[in-house]
């Protein structure tokens, strides 16, 4: 597990100190970052594609590869992160830690055959002004799923997946009752749906399970709930596909969320390596790989 923990933390370096604050007037450093990602894509043998689109006379664009399935390859699995911040941060747990997922799985299911196809994709524009808005790099990217007809078996965010504390009542909570459901301590990845995607949520669950010991909340509800939808997951609601969140829980654990001091070095590698690798696990089984299906 070391290797993940090493290419996870490299990637988190590079976005948040060499690259910086890649909010939507920082062009050059969004640039940059779309880059990096183009590159790690490359040297781990895909073909990286782009969805540029125009936004107040800036050309934005969303990074992607895709693994075409064998079987029934019309059938559409999506794994997602952004990789822009909040003007001014340096975003190592929003979102550097989700795009450094989203590499590293990237790199540990290159070369594989399976039955679904499997797209990864980087998202721009998912901070304010544009978050919850429909220049939402995601938003543009589920909406051309739509219109082509696309078959999606789901979509699968990473939304901040780096930050883990074992301090006691360090885990905080929306609503005073989900403190008699979830754990006190903030050392839990959960995995958040709507209603719609409850079975889609439940099946990403019990195969992430099967490949990490980190432990592992869930919760389906409506969006009324502060955070529930409040990553690019939100998108694909709004096109009817069924959808997740993977996240640390961001403002309800991090104190530093969206601010100067989320840095690297707040980060846990080694449990950002164990999501990474329960993560795996539920795109195998969702995606039914090859190299495990029985004879």
């Amino acid at each position: 597990m070391t290797d993940i923990q090493n290419n996870l933390k490299k990637t988190v370096n590079f976005l948040s100190k060499e690259v910086g604050p890649r909010g939507y007037l920082q062009i050059e450093a969004l640039n940059k970052t779309a880059d990096y990602i183009r590159s790690e894509f490359g040297n781990y043998g895909y073909t990286v594609l782009e969805q540029p689109y125009e936004v107040e006379g800036h050309t934005y664009k969303n990074i992607f590869v895709e693994i075409r399935g064998e079987k029934p390859p019309e059938k559409v699995l999506i794994v997602g992160a952004h990789y822009d911040t909040v003007m001014g941060t340096p975003g190592a747990d929003d979102n550097a830690s989700g795009i450094a997922g989203l590499l590293e799985l990237a790199r540990l299911l290159s070369g594989r055959a399976f039955d679904k196809t499997i797209q990864l994709v980087a998202f721009t524009l998912e901070e304010p002004p544009f978050f919850r808005s429909g220049l939402m790099g995601s938003h543009v990217y589920a909406k051309s799923l739509r219109q082509k007809g696309i078959d999606v078996e789901g979509m699968i965010c990473l939304e901040m997946i780096g930050y883990f504390t074992d301090a006691p009542e360090s885990q905080l909570f929306p609503m005073p009752f989900f403190r008699w459901m979830y754990p006190a301590k903030g050392n839990f990845i959960i995995i958040i749906s709507n209603i719609q995607s409850k079975s889609f949520l439940k099946r990403v669950k019990s195969a992430f399970k099967k490949g990490t010991d980190l432990p592992v909340e869930s919760l389906s509800a409506f969006p009324l709930i502060p955070g529930i939808d409040f990553s690019d997951h939100r998108s694909f609601w709004k096109f009817k596909y069924d959808a997740v969140m993977v996240t640390d829980t961001a403002f309800y654990r991090n104190p530093q969320y969206h601010g100067l001091g989320d840095i690297p070095e707040r980060l846990d590698y080694e449990r950002m390596a164990k999501v990474v690798l329960g993560l795996k696990s539920s795109i195998e089984e969702l995606a039914i790989s090859n190299f495990y299906k029985k004879k």
